[in-house]
Formats: structure tokens, C-alpha cells, sequence
């Protein structure tokens, strides 16, 4: 009997990772709301228009969930509606992917309320970032399914600069193999969703080497701030054999962020973390490579982890896609860093 109860446990405990079917020609997509609403008023019809021709460029088919456009004075609208919402989306098996208008601080309000045996019953891919990470991490952390951290539906009304987030969220949602990521040529800092007209955008000096060596290991992460939200519940999953992808927003100053980053390091088992891959900083932040030096090599836990920073995802412009739950290889070296998305 002690046997058979072992080995229970650990099957309920080490749940078997699912992947989503791959997007084709065709597919239905739903908008959804686990944030803010479709309906805040600086949300203007032009940027609408702009995303929903990107989607049919894709030969996708988009349709809006019920509440898409209900509001509150916390530009969200309620639980119920939410949640509601997301439970449609699983349910109808014609919807293949569910992306999110955009992120917010209120997703976090659904994980007590999300039925997590419809969602594992109905596999399908889960897509946006900043807010959604606590939503995304947490369905792969109840289910196994993997998420993916990637644009919003409003990030598809970017005038200029989206060909690179383009390119990566069609090699990692549509069929394509393992995706090796490569730095983007240009970036920007822009409040381009309010004004599209008044850009500006700087070359790319390259990732920052923090900490060479190598790793192979299952992604967990996106937003650090929300990320931690979920330390000490049933919605985050083990750091153990994982490669943490962070980033975070123009109000993560650099005392903020090491305050954020060392709440993550005393969590169980960061012992056993691979590797850690940062997103590029807000120039709000006032980060430099200099300062990230200083707060990552005062932490003795992360001396012998491979770090690489100022990668193409987080809260500026261009982006890649990346799937929680799927895994990558990460060698940093002194005149090269390899980052590969395997599956």
C-alpha cells in the first residue's frame, strides 16, 4: 500500500506537460479580457482596425468574447465576467488560440476561480504578457498545458516596428521546429498604443553577457512583479531544472528589481534553477548593464547560473513569443550567446 501511494503522489505531483495544437490557416481566435478592458478610452477604433487586419493577414479568424468591452473603475471589469469568459473560450472547440487585449493587475483575481479540469480538457494555446503571467503560469503550473507569454491583441495595431514580433510569434505558434533567437536590429520605448505618429527607434547594441556558461532546461517567468505574486501558492510551479525568463516594466527600478529578483531566489528549490534570460528594460527603469552587473554578482545563488540579458521580450518593442512550460538551450559565452527554443 505504501507503494501504490507513492507512486500516486507522484503522478498527482509531476504533472505530464501537454502542448497545444500548432495554429494553421483558417483558425478561429478569441480576444479576451483577464485584465483591462477592450474599452478603455485611449483605445482608439484605428488600432483596433490595424490588429484585426494583421489577424486576417494571418488567415485567422477572430471573434470577441462577451465581455470584451465591459469596464469598471479599474478599466477591468468583474470576476464573473472574466472568468466566464475564459471558461467560453476553452470550451469551444472551434477557438484555437486566446489572446488577451492586453495585461493590467488584476489577472491574479481568476486563478481561485478558473476550472482547471475544463481548461486540461480542452487544450488550446493561452497568449499575452505583463498581467497575463500570473495566468499563464498558473494554468501550466494546475495542468501542465503549456502557455505562452507573446502579444496581445492591441500589440498586432502597431503601425511601424512589428515585423520582428511578427516573425517570432508565427515560428512559435504555427508548425516551424526548434527557433533559434536572434537579436533584433531596432527597438523602441514608445507609448506608440496612444500615439502612433511620434516614434522613435534606437539600433539594438546586442544581448548583455552577465554570466557565461551553459543550460538546458524547461521555461517558466515573463513579468517578474506578477510572477512573484504567485510565491507561495498551488500557481507556481517548481523552479527546479528550469531557465527563468524575466523582465519587467519602467517601474522596476533597479532597487525594485533586485528586491523582486532576490523574493524569487529564496523560493524552494532555486537551488536547481539552469539558467536565467532577462528582457529588455524600460528606459523609465534607468538600468543599465553596469547596474544589472552589480545586483546579479552580489548573489552568491547565482554565480554558477549562465545570464543573459536585454532579450527582445517584455514592455518594449519588438518581441519574441516563447512558450511557459517548453524548453530551451542557453550557452553564453564570452564572444557569443546561443538561445534556442526546442520545443
Amino acid at each position: 500500500m505504501p507503494r501504490i501511494l507513492g507512486i500516486f503522489l507522484f503522478i498527482c505531483y509531476n504533472k505530464l506537460d501537454m502542448f497545444p495544437p500548432k495554429l494553421k490557416k483558417g483558425d478561429k481566435i478569441r480576444v479576451v479580457t483577464p485584465a483591462q478592458s477592450l474599452a478603455m478610452p485611449w483605445v482608439k477604433n484605428e488600432l483596433k482596425q490595424i490588429a484585426i487586419e494583421r489577424f486576417k493577414s494571418l488567415d485567422l479568424n477572430l471573434s470577441f468574447s462577451r465581455h470584451v468591452n465591459e469596464i469598471d473603475e479599474f478599466d477591468s471589469s468583474s470576476i464573473q465576467s472574466r472568468v466566464e469568459d475564459l471558461h467560453e473560450a476553452f470550451k469551444d472547440d472551434s477557438v484555437k488560440l486566446i489572446i488577451s487585449v492586453i495585461g493590467g493587475y488584476n489577472s491574479n483575481q481568476l486563478l481561485q476561480y478558473l476550472n482547471y479540469e475544463l481548461v486540461k480538457s480542452h487544450p488550446k494555446i493561452l497568449c499575452g504578457f505583463s498581467d497575463i503571467t500570473a495566468l499563464a503560469n498558473a494554468i501550466y503550473a494546475k495542468t501542465g498545458l503549456v502557455t505562452y507569454i507573446g502579444p496581445h491583441f492591441l500589440s498586432f495595431g502597431e503601425k511601424e516596428g512589428f515585423e520582428y514580433t511578427m516573425d517570432y510569434f508565427k515560428k512559435c505558434l504555427f508548425p516551424e521546429g526548434p527557433i533559434e533567437v536572434k537579436p533584433s536590429e531596432k527597438w523602441s520605448d514608445d507609448k506608440w498604443m496612444v500615439n502612433q505618429k511620434k516614434r522613435k527607434f534606437y539600433p539594438n547594441d546586442g544581448w548583455w553577457i552577465i554570466n557565461e556558461g551553459g543550460a538546458v532546461g524547461k521555461i517558466i517567468g515573463g513579468n517578474l512583479s506578477t510572477l512573484n505574486l504567485l510565491q507561495g501558492t498551488e500557481f507556481l510551479s517548481s523552479l527546479e531544472g528550469k531557465i527563468l525568463f524575466l523582465e519587467d516594466d519602467e517601474l522596476s527600478t533597479p532597487p525594485i528589481f533586485d528586491r523582486d529578483l532576490q523574493s524569487l531566489i529564496h523560493q524552494p528549490y532555486f537551488e536547481k534553477v539552469k539558467g536565467i534570460v532577462i528582457g529588455r528594460f524600460q528606459l523609465g527603469s534607468k538600468m543599465t548593464k553596469k547596474l544589472l552587473e552589480k545586483i546579479i554578482k552580489t548573489k552568491k545563488e547565482l554565480k554558477t547560473l549562465p545570464i543573459v540579458a536585454n532579450v527582445d521580450f517584455g514592455h518594449t518593442t519588438p518581441q519574441i513569443t516563447f512558450p511557459i512550460g517548453g524548453k530551451a538551450k542557453l550557452l553564453v559565452q564570452s564572444n557569443q550567446v546561443k538561445l534556442e527554443i526546442t520545443e
